[in-house]
């Protein structure tokens, strides 16, 4: 019997190639988008998995509280860690660390930028990490010491064991390796090759409490809670610290950091998240729309095997036998459509993965791909095979072989709807693409208060700080450069902060935080940020170092109308405002402009020159500012980035969610056509005397496409009007995670509606024409 119906099944689907092409490509289409998600999906969700302690570590936040004002961040102050460390017991292990930096790495005759970072002893403690030489306890607990990932020691010492090699940082101090470790994996939050004491770049303002500027972890002991633990820290933050400091500790679980970044007041309020939840509905729509195809064109084509049906029960065949059969046609279907999805997948993989940014690969030695493709391809052929299977096996075998069967209002009325749900769908994601690609459009194009355009910008290193004057005057005297500063972090993404700020009168109660960082002469300049009062940092006046400017953010905050010419006291002792700037990004646009404070200042903690290029002649700018760096700073590798590409991966993950958006709502769309292709088709089909008996009394091609074209054009408009608040609700509320946003204007619906139209006209036009071309005569003897 099984092999009975596996035959029907073959010759059904070779019998009806175009019906059956269609189901198995767009089932392939919907098959391979989905799988290409889950392994995207999968590996967001994968992150620091791989910890054995993972569920008792912990990232601390700074949260603050201040008059119904909350907010948390990443960084935290310097003397958090000791002071959690000796007073909270729950805590059985703490570190603190930098953020990541490029420095220089020397063994013997090789020499190359490494990144890495410095972290106090516990480290290994709160992120258990196998090692393949050494140990935790020993791997960074002297200053001389640096612990290296097995990629590094390969790189520098070959196969052999590096333990005892001597290894130069920064072209400074020599450190001896004290253990290697295996190679961070991919799918981690943290991620380094080399890790060094903390204690050895340690400085005096790495020590205030009112800056912060680390990252700081704690694993928490066995059955420890939380909420009580973060409590207790609250607790000692506020004895241990001054009491203008207004921040506390905030504890989040580190399997959420990666997942769940931004915070809404105290609360985790999403991050990648809201793009894995965004992308695991993309799957299951496009594979619900593959699946409704499949749904609409079986249950259309139902008259076509209606006589098989009524043969099959007289002759004894009961209703659960032919249920079967038809689930089975379902399953071959699905069976060929994953194999066609397979090398769907394998073709753009690479895509893919240049897209997302990710290494996947298709191991078909893994179990768990089987298993997916094997659980997508039930999941397919049950969901796509199961009405049509209900539907043919519950027909009435009288009614069959008398020929009364027709299409019933009941069936009509599904297919109609099948079709209007596949286009809510599709004119959602038509919506999704115009909203983010606006959005993104908007990002690139915004005017941020200053100028990333042909700016340029190298690290400062070596002996280059010693230096730093000389080869900013050597590099601007140059008719390819227009400027040049130095500064302690990229402009476009300033994220330290303080709360040292203070002012004649302040209130004592008000937040004085703001974000900060060190900057040279010529900033403003260099980086054509508007002044409102006063004038830049100058080397004409030698006070300046003493000096602050500020932005017109912390003028607000610290209720000055006229702020040049008052004395604040900050980073360099009590100074003077000389001058405001207009307000520019100082990070993302998910973020409000915050204060700003600039320090004149060019010492250890300046990191980079930034260049202004003359409009056109960054080429030749670049060979000027290599020469003058390689003749200052010779045992440095010269390198060099752009401050608008920088600024572009700031929104790496908008852009990514824009690509892919708009290659799997084309794919959606492509699927949804199909569909409406094969309906298209089998009414024709259908309606073939129909249409010769017009053309015979005198109808045009015209007046038959209308004829044709006019029912789908109006289940289109129908799916317009249900799929437009939705894909308002959903658009707005992903442009809240920005403070600065395109609006919501109803162009934007009416354009995804247009082209919801022009695409099902021009899809079932072709087919309409097809058949309004043919042969009335053809048409009158067709049976």
């Amino acid at each position: 019997m099984l092999q009975n119906y596996f035959k029907v099944a073959v010759r059904s689907l070779l019998k009806n190639k175009l019906f059956s092409f269609i189901n198995i490509f767009g089932l392939a289409l919907g098959m391979s988008c989905s799988l290409l998600i889950w392994l995207w999906v999968q590996d967001e969700i994968s992150y620091n998995r791989f910890y054995p302690n993972l569920s008792r570590i912990y990232f601390i936040r700074s949260g603050f509280d201040w008059k119904g004002q909350t907010g948390a961040g990443m960084a935290t102050p310097g003397p958090w860690q000791e002071a959690i460390q000796k007073q909270v017991p729950e805590v059985a292990a703490i570190t603190k660390i930098t953020w990541n930096r490029d420095l220089l790495i020397k063994a013997g005759e090789k020499s190359t930028k490494e990144n890495g970072i410095y972290a106090t002893d516990d480290f290994f403690k709160v992120f258990v990490t196998p090692f393949i030489h050494g140990n935790a306890a020993s791997a960074i607990s002297q200053p001389t010491s640096i612990a290296i990932s097995r990629k590094l020691a390969e790189k520098y010492f070959g196969s052999g064991n590096a333990i005892g090699k001597m290894m130069k940082v920064d072209n400074k101090a020599n450190f001896t390796v004290s253990a290697v470790f295996e190679d961070i994996p991919l799918n981690a939050t943290e991620r380094f090759d080399w890790i060094i004491n903390f204690k050895v770049q340690e400085q005096d303002w790495m020590k205030w409490w009112g800056n912060s500027s680390f990252k700081t972890y704690a694993l928490l002991t066995q059955n420890a809670n939380a909420a009580h633990a973060e409590k207790v820290m609250r607790q000692v933050i506020k004895k241990s610290a001054p009491p203008e400091l207004l921040s506390f500790p905030l504890l989040q679980r580190f399997e959420d950091v990666h997942l769940y970044s931004d915070y809404k007041g105290l609360q985790a309020a999403g991050g990648r998240i809201e793009y894995v939840r965004v992308f695991s509905v993309v799957a299951i729509f496009i594979l619900l729309i593959a699946c409704v195809n499949f749904m609409n064109l079986a249950t259309a084509r139902s008259v076509k095997r209606a006589k098989e049906v009524g043969v099959r029960k007289v002759v004894g065949a009961e209703r659960k036998y032919l249920t079967m059969q038809f689930l089975g046609e379902s399953l071959i279907v699905s069976i060929l459509a994953s194999i066609l999805a397979l090398f769907f997948i394998m073709a753009v993989l690479p895509f893919f993965n240049e897209v997302v940014q990710k290494q996947f690969t298709l191991s078909f030695s893994d179990p768990s791909l089987w298993l997916s493709l094997t659980a997508l391809l039930l999941i397919t052929g049950l969901l796509a095979g199961s009405y049509p299977a209900l539907y043919m096996s519950a027909l009435q075998p009288i009614r069959i072989l008398k020929g009364r069967l027709a299409f019933t209002t009941q069936g009509a009325y599904l297919r109609k709807g099948l079709v209007v749900f596949q286009f809510v769908l599709s004119i959602f994601l038509i919506t999704g693409m115009l909203v983010i690609g606006r959005q993104m459009n908007y990002i690139q194009t915004k005017r941020l208060g200053l100028d990333r355009e042909n700016v340029l910008y190298i690290p400062i290193e070596g002996i280059l700080i010693d230096k730093l004057e000389v080869a900013r005057q050597e590099i601007i005297n140059s008719p390819f450069v227009m400027a040049a500063t130095s500064t302690g972090a990229i402009p476009t993404n300033i994220t330290s902060n303080s709360g040292d700020l203070d002012w004649t009168g302040r209130d004592k109660d008000l937040d004085n935080t703001v974000n900060a960082t060190f900057v040279g002469y010529d900033f403003t300049k260099t980086m054509n940020i508007k002044m409102v009062d006063g004038r830049d940092f100058s080397k004409d006046f030698a006070a300046d170092t003493a000096n602050y400017i500020i932005n017109e953010a912390a003028a607000r905050m610290m209720k000055m109308k006229d702020p040049v010419g008052k004395q604040v006291g900050f980073w360099m002792g009590k100074g003077t405002i000389v001058g405001v700037m207009k307000d520019f990004h100082l990070s993302t646009f998910h973020e409000a402009i915050k204060p700003l404070i600039l320090v004149n200042y060019k010492g250890l903690n300046t990191e980079y020159l930034m260049i202004r290029a003359q409009s056109g002649k960054t080429k030749e700018a670049l060979d000027h500012v290599e020469k003058v760096t390689k003749s200052l700073n010779p045992d440095y590798p010269f390198s060099y980035h752009f401050l608008d590409q920088d600024y572009e991966k700031m929104y790496r993950s908008e852009m990514i969610v824009n690509t892919l958006i708009k290659c799997f709502g084309l794919l959606a769309i492509v699927i949804s056509c199909l569909g409406l292709l094969g309906l298209a088709a089998f009414t024709a089909e259908q309606r073939t005397k129909e249409i010769g008996i017009r053309k015979v009394l005198g109808a045009n091609v015209g007046n038959v496409v209308a004829l044709l074209s006019r029912d789908f054009v109006k289940l289109v408009l129908l799916a317009i009007v249900l799929s437009t608040p939705l894909a308002w609700y959903a658009t707005s509320h992903w442009l809240q995670g920005f403070v600065y946003r395109i609006d919501l204007s109803w162009e934007i619906f009416a354009t995804a509606g247009g082209m919801a139209i022009c695409i099902a006209l021009f899809t079932v036009s072709f087919q309409s024409i097809k058949a309004a071309i043919v042969n009335p005569v053809k048409s009158l003897k067709a049976e």
